[in-house]
């Protein structure tokens, strides 16, 4: 549904986008992912058909983004992190209004209005000007405005900024519930928001790709981290586990919560494989197992492993993106 080839955006001399190449496929919602200046909004700007690529190709829907910019334009439903909004116009008319350039037939343009409205819960809200509303509620009208039309793309920019708990909770839902229906492309800095809503993700720093894959292949290859707790002799305890299948390395971390305990840090290969034989294996031999903790590693982890190692070889950053 979406497929970028060597992406390229150039701002005069600073390169914002370099050669980034990805895919997202029909039905998927896919986590959008870079610290301040890698370049995201640049690459949704490009996707949207606001502004074109400096090279590369990019196709949204089978369509070329830069030789049929406006087909382009009514397949994709847009959320900007700043929200262009008319603050004179009532959330009704306003949403009317997107509704008509959008190209929603007249017959069914109350429909497709009050269907959005009740998506992002401002229904109460349709006679309020926008001007009026709260930071929160200007960004579910946001959200309303690319859902009008149906678009086969949904591509969001920070779309729980300036929510408060609650609505942070029903925009999560909302997104989460067009899995399979709509093509989605989410930047957020909230990474358990993306690692709940998202099935994959793409993450850039300085402009260059860094990861594009599913979130459980990313989490897999870091490795994650358990920590084992039995009564046991600590020597003969960290020799066994060493030597498990799905362990990795293992390093001891002195006594257990419990008296007669050692405590033992282990990385695995394999977290479901290690987790099994290492249960197996202190039961087996008739010790007690205190405590076994943790799982695979987490997006956040994983984020911040390979941001960390791109750090170590810096791309200029880019002012625009």
């Amino acid at each position: 549904m979406i497929k970028a080839e060597n992406l390229t955006k150039r701002y005069g001399a600073v390169t914002a986008v370099n050669a980034v190449s990805f895919e997202v496929a029909p039905g998927e919602i896919c986590g959008f992912l870079g610290p301040n200046g890698a370049g995201k909004t640049t690459t949704m700007r490009v996707l949207t058909g606001f502004i074109p690529p400096s090279q590369g190709r990019v196709e949204v829907a089978g369509l070329d983004v830069a030789r049929d910019p406006l087909e382009v334009k009514k397949r994709v439903g847009y959320l900007p992190e700043t929200t262009p909004l008319y603050g004179d116009m009532r959330v009704e008319e306003y949403l009317q209004f997107v509704g008509r350039i959008k190209g929603v037939a007249r017959g069914g343009l109350t429909q497709a209005v009050g269907g959005v409205m009740e998506a992002a819960r401002i229904a109460d809200r349709r006679r309020s000007l926008i001007r009026t509303l709260s930071k929160g509620y200007r960004q579910r009208v946001g959200l309303a405005q690319a859902l009008i039309g149906g678009p086969e793309v949904l591509i969001l920019d920070e779309p729980t900024i300036g929510l408060d708990p609650t609505q942070i909770k029903d925009i999560r839902s909302l997104i989460k519930s067009l899995a399979g229906k709509r093509t989605v492309i989410l930047s957020s800095h909230i990474l358990s928001e993306v690692q709940l809503i998202c099935s994959r993700v793409v993450i850039i720093k300085g402009g260059r790709l860094l990861a594009s894959e599913s979130i459980e292949s990313l989490a897999a290859a870091l490795g994650g981290h358990l920590s084992v707790s039995a009564k046991a002799p600590a020597d003969q305890l960290g020799e066994a586990l060493a030597r498990l299948p799905g362990v990795k390395s293992v390093a001891a971390r002195g006594p257990g919560a419990e008296p007669g305990a050692a405590r033992f840090e282990i990385v695995p290969s394999d977290v479901s494989l290690a987790r099994r034989e290492i249960a197996r294996f202190v039961v087996g031999r008739g010790w007690e197992l205190v405590a076994l903790t943790g799982g695979a590693a987490s997006l956040e982890e994983a984020y911040l492993s390979l941001v960390g190692r791109a750090d170590a070889h810096p791309e200029p950053e880019a002012p625009h993106a």
